[in-house]
């Protein structure tokens, strides 16, 4: 039996704001909204779907530290690493102070905290 990934649902405070600066940030059009506790947007042709939930006391992870774990990250494919890192950082997301490869690599923070990756993908070999 195989297993197809549907879905990813990441905790949050503000659902609808995480969901606008995902939507921004890959174009991935809002397909979902249930009041203020829970947001989520669809790829097309019912492609993966991302989700964002709202939790009470909501805690961001502290990478890299372990403090809070950050459970899970998400990676991104950019043609820019500098162009792809200033504009997100403009629509809300931070750099992450540690950034083990950056000219590889780079590591943000969302606007609710959750680490995720860009980097520029390898050509085939």
């Amino acid at each position: 039996m195989l297993m197809k990934l549907t879905a990813v649902t990441l905790d949050c405070a503000d659902p609808m704001a995480l969901a606008t600066f995902y939507h921004r940030a890959t174009g991935i059009p809002l397909a979902d909204r249930s009041d203020d506790e829970f947001a989520g947007l669809r790829g097309p042709d019912g492609g993966l779907f991302l989700g964002f939930q709202r939790v009470d006391d909501y805690r961001p992870p502290t990478w890299p530290t372990q403090t809070v774990p950050q459970q899970l990250h998400l990676d991104f494919d950019v043609d820019d690493l500098d162009a792809a890192t200033a504009r997100l950082v403009d629509w809300g997301a931070t750099l992450a102070p540690s950034q083990p490869e950056a000219d590889r690599w780079r590591v943000l923070l969302d606007p609710a905290g959750h680490p995720f990756c860009l980097t520029v993908p390898r050509p085939p070999s």
